[in-house]
């Protein structure tokens, strides 16, 4: 069964409260079931894991590697100044979509700049909750895609 680690950073746990105009709605759990339901159409797992330090989510994609088949990272801020988020990526080799719930491109400057984006297979950002679903859609699509 393909295996999909969803990695949510800082301040996510939040959601549904914070800044509803800019994230939506919809709370961490609420995204964690639409994962969940997103990968057991399709027969996959789905792992989900939130921190709000960066050290964690370096540990959870080292770990990830040979155990998922994937990842789908909402790095939050992380995005726009982790190096090492980058490079835990790089050196893992673990297929990895970037998502944002927000047009990250729309929104202020120091936005634009993603260190994940050089290193992901892809970004998909600006569809909020309903980014998780078409994230885990296109890792699945990626990793049917790769060669045997």
């Amino acid at each position: 069964m393909t295996s999909i680690l969803v990695l949510n950073g800082p301040n996510l746990n939040l959601l549904g409260t914070r800044q509803p105009e800019i994230y939506g709605s919809t709370t961490l759990a609420e995204i964690e079931a639409i994962c969940d339901m997103a990968g057991a159409i399709h027969g996959a797992s789905v792992t989900c894991l939130q921190s709000n330090h960066e050290g964690e989510l370096v540990e959870a994609i080292h770990a990830a590697r040979g155990v998922h088949d994937a990842i789908v990272m909402n790095a939050g801020a992380y995005t726009h100044t982790s190096i090492a988020i980058m490079d835990a990526i790089k050196s893992t080799g673990t297929p990895t979509i970037e998502l944002h719930l927000s047009n990250i491109h729309a929104r202020e400057p120091f936005r634009h700049k993603s260190y994940i984006a050089p290193v992901a297979v892809g970004q998909i950002c600006g569809f909020g909750a309903d980014g998780y679903r078409l994230a885990i859609e296109a890792a699945l699509a990626y990793l049917d895609q790769m060669p045997s």
